[in-house]
């Protein structure tokens, strides 16, 4: 079957094409449109198709929309909650929501046209989320647990997942909301809900739980698998922040790393819950909660199941993959995994050459655009890193990424100011997969969709100070020679030169733009931020000002 998977009632709209049980590319809408999360998350945005992805979808499979199969939504309206009320824009807007997504169809061939002669199909927001992280893990069978937001009128599901076909377990209804709860938090600390939510995980380390014992009242797990949320009277706990950069006031981080402890200590009791009931060895996680990285490794450490796997567009936009997962399945198609998360778009080297000369780049072809990038890497340049691919998810693994040596502690607020963002924030290493258990523990190895985070090692803490967060962890990336060979290439060069095998890993955009997808992306990001080398397919452009910035830098490192 040849199934189209679409995202768009609340955020983060994506589409990802699914040919004959196999994913052939997924991509979210904010990589095309430039518009960060692609939309807003209000009800009355629902009715915006991810109409860019899903075109370069089929585009990429050489499909015309009348050629598919089916058409998945992530989300059925049918099982909304009913409204009663004449106006649509009553209670919350809920009702136009539910209008917007039952046209969803209608929306789509106005901006597909074709895609009506496909059947369509509305797969519950859960389902899809649950597909999206047993059909694409390794394990033949598994527990699924799915936390997020809400979908059409609950927050979480839990089941059992065996030949492709998944059996419930559990499941909690709104308005008790593990994923609502963190969202109020962020609103709370001034930042944008369904959006900043990573911030405030950030944040939290740098607090104490001091208000645990409250929240331990308010959110509590119930007997049959579920749990309760009951309404936080948040400025009782910590005053209110009204922009993002004064969150990080002690009282902030303080009701940061209380819920933070929270969130943590009910996944691991839902998480002993499904363990007994499914009688799995391995949990797949999906959901906005499955983002939490400090949540997922406390669950890896001090949960029930052998292995935890977690999709790596855990989000709402993995529900385009899992809705045409499941449709697929539902047709008769064997689902494959998914090995790695470069589903995105590529461009071939003449691709990229001619970006380049339209823009007017002086560029270079050196004989191995590894070395050069280890070598200007090991002299304390920032590179931007445009290769193979793009990442589906919002992490930057290694396909569109920026560059640093993890030497210098310098080089956290030197890449925070490039981006423009909070200076609480960490920057992540990525490391070879086979030198990854000599430096981090904690979490599982390899570790390939930063989606953990792990303990470094005494020893190392210190030669990498720039990738250490202020709990002494970090997020980190396995680099696999096999999957990634010119990545690993740069990685060996730089522990050539420096003895550490270790980068600097952080996402290749600025502050409020999506993450760079097209060579013209990477080209304004490069000539906009004050980044020394532009490595882009097999060429390269140097900053004009690199080379005496560079040695600026070195030589008060080396006065100092």
């Amino acid at each position: 079957m040849r199934v189209l998977g679409i995202n768009s009632a609340f955020h983060d709209p994506a589409a990802a094409l699914v040919i004959d049980g196999v994913t052939v590319a997924a991509a979210e809408e904010e990589r095309f449109s430039r518009r960060k999360h692609g939309k807003r998350p209000v009800p009355f945005s629902s009715w915006e198709m991810p109409e860019l992805a899903a075109r370069w979808c089929l585009r990429h499979a050489g499909l015309r929309a009348a050629q598919l199969d089916a058409v998945a939504f992530s989300y059925d309206p049918a099982l909304a909650p009913a409204s009663t009320a004449a106006d649509l824009t009553a209670d919350g807007w809920e009702g136009l929501r539910t209008l917007y997504a039952s046209r969803a169809p209608r929306f789509l061939e106005s901006a597909l046209p074709g895609s009506a002669h496909a059947r369509c199909h509305f797969v519950p927001h859960h389902i899809a989320h649950a597909a999206s992280a047993f059909h694409a893990s390794p394990f033949e069978s598994c527990a699924v647990l799915v936390l997020d937001g809400r979908g059409e009128r609950a927050s979480h599901l839990a089941g059992r997942a065996r030949s492709g076909q998944l059996r419930i377990l559990a499941s909690q209804k709104l308005p008790h909301s593990l994923g609502l709860l963190y969202e109020e938090l962020t609103e709370h600390l001034g930042f944008q809900r369904s959006a900043d939510e990573y911030k405030v995980m950030a944040l939290a380390s740098y607090g104490r739980p001091t208000m645990l014992g409250r929240l331990r009242t308010a959110v509590r797990v119930n007997r049959d698998g579920g749990f309760v949320t009951e309404p936080i009277d948040w400025a009782g706990l910590a005053p209110p922040v009204a922009d993002g950069e004064s969150g990080s006031t002690q009282a902030g981080a303080d009701l940061a790393a209380s819920v933070q402890a929270r969130l943590e200590e009910v996944l691991l009791e839902l998480a002993w819950w499904l363990h007994e009931r499914s009688g799995e060895p391995a949990l797949a996680l999906a959901g906005g909660v499955a983002l939490n990285c400090v949540a997922n490794s406390r669950l890896w450490r001090d949960g029930p199941f052998d292995q935890v796997w977690v999709q790596p567009a855990a989000g709402d936009a993995g529900t385009a993959l899992g809705a045409a997962m499941h449709i697929a399945a539902q047709g008769g198609d064997a689902i494959c995994p998914i090995a790695a998360a470069d589903l995105g778009r590529g461009f071939s080297d003449e691709e990229l050459a001619g970006c380049l000369e339209a823009a007017g780049a002086v560029f270079e072809r050196p004989a191995d655009i590894a070395e050069v990038v280890a070598d200007a890497l090991a002299n304390d340049a920032i590179v931007a890193w445009f290769q193979g691919r793009s990442e589906w998810g919002p992490r930057a693994l290694g396909h569109r990424s920026l560059l640093a040596d993890p030497r210098r502690a310098e080089n956290l607020d030197r890449l925070n100011e490039v981006k423009g963002r909070e200076q609480f924030r960490p920057i992540a290493p990525m490391v070879l997969a086979d030198r990854a258990q000599e430096l981090f523990a904690g979490g599982p190895i390899p570790s390939p969709f930063m989606l953990f985070t792990h303990r470094v090692a005494p020893g190392w803490r210190e030669r990498i100070p720039a990738v250490v967060h202020v709990d002494g962890t970090a997020r980190v990336q396995t680099v696999d020679e096999f999957t990634q060979p010119l990545l690993a290439r740069v990685l060996r060069g730089f522990e050539r030169r420096t003895g550490v095998p270790v980068l600097v890993n952080t996402s290749l955009n600025t502050a409020g733009r999506p993450i760079v997808d097209d060579p013209r992306d990477a080209l304004e990001c490069f000539g906009s931020a004050p980044i020394d080398l532009l490595a882009i397919g097999p060429y390269f452009v140097r900053s004009p000002m690199a080379a005496s910035a560079a040695q600026t830098r070195l030589a008060a490192a080396a006065s100092a």
